[in-house]
């Protein structure tokens, strides 16, 4: 389904809350597979049609464990290809694929190196990067691809110039050419960078919390470079979500369960989630190629809120394109 141009589709970040009571220390292989498993169906029956494998394990631990393996590697902070697998995919059924999200290359850059620059080291991590990729594609286990680099636009230890990110980009999402690959911004500054990134074919931007980030992308620049963008339409900030409606109803809502979920649904409606939907369509069109909640899920306080959350950007999405069928 991603494959079809015409159509916007539904994907989401990837980190999820654990099961009630459930914590990762002490779980075996087998017992952590078995839950993203459930999370998996959990997101496929709440209707998201790209899911990410969700993201349990710490996003830059998970991937330099393996990188900085001496037993995994070809050369320093190259990983050899045999070992650039991600566990969650054995998870996903033979018969499915999911949106893959990969760590990239700054983003595991800065973990480690802070602002000190070594080029040589970047372009290593982004061709380690690319295997993980090139892995999950043969394993025919990838329908979109992402690369998480939230740190563009807001970290300051970045000082690689903007020629070598776009190369480090470059090469890490090289396996992904002529399929949908997104880029995961927490920032806009960097969109037009990432829209020149030939691997790169869609921009995503938190847009149900920040409204004003979509000012600040071109669209004439998105159709120049044949780049699309991913609008986020859900709020997934709990915390500041939260904080507002404390002060409006002047109460602590995490002493009631119960209403805050119902307030932050009420506040997150399919409704809503769809006018934000409209909002970004008017301006960008057939520019606007994927949609879902801004980042990821892991911070709310239980799964069925967050399967409820999503949910609701299903039924927005499912709306909007039955009135403009």
């Amino acid at each position: 389904m991603p494959q079809e141009k015409e159509r916007i589709f539904f994907d989401d970040i990837g980190s999820y809350p654990l099961p009630k009571g459930v914590k990762l220390d002490g779980l075996s292989r087998d017992q952590y597979l078995n839950i993203v498993r459930d999370v998996l169906a959990q997101k496929r029956q709440a209707g998201v049609e790209a899911p990410t494998y969700p993201q349990f394990r710490d996003m830059i631990r998970m991937f330099m464990d393996e990188i900085e393996n001496p037993d995994f590697l070809e050369e320093p902070y190259l990983i050899k290809k045999e070992h650039a697998r991600i566990m969650e995919l054995e998870a996903v059924p033979a018969s499915q694929a999911v949106r893959v999200c990969v760590t990239g290359p700054v983003e595991l850059y800065i973990s480690i190196f802070g602002a000190t620059a070594y080029p040589d080291i970047l372009k290593s991590l982004a061709k380690s990067v690319a295997r993980f990729f090139a892995a999950s594609i043969e394993a025919n286990k990838m329908s979109v691809a992402s690369l998480d680099e939230p740190s563009l636009g807001l970290n300051s230890n970045i000082i690689f110039s903007e020629d070598e990110i776009i190369d480090a980009l470059q090469i890490a999402s090289s396996p992904c050419r002529g399929m949908d690959c997104e880029v995961h911004l927490h920032s806009p500054l960097y969109a037009e960078l990432c829209a020149r990134v030939p691997g790169i074919s869609i921009v995503g931007i938190e847009s149900a919390s920040h409204p004003d980030y979509l000012q600040l992308i071109d669209r004439k620049v998105l159709e120049e470079t044949d780049s699309y963008l991913r609008a986020g339409i859900a709020r997934t900030d709990i915390l500041a979500l939260s904080a507002s409606l404390n002060d409006q109803l002047g109460i602590n809502l995490w002493q009631d369960m119960p209403r805050l979920e119902r307030e932050i649904l009420e506040r997150e409606s399919p409704g809503v989630m769809r006018k934000r939907l409209e909002r970004a369509y008017a301006q960008f069109g057939d520019r606007l190629r994927a949609t879902g909640p801004d980042c990821g899920l892991g911070s709310w306080p239980s799964q069925d809120l967050a399967r409820r959350l999503l949910a609701n950007c299903a039924t927005a999405v499912r709306s909007f394109r039955e009135d403009r069928a």
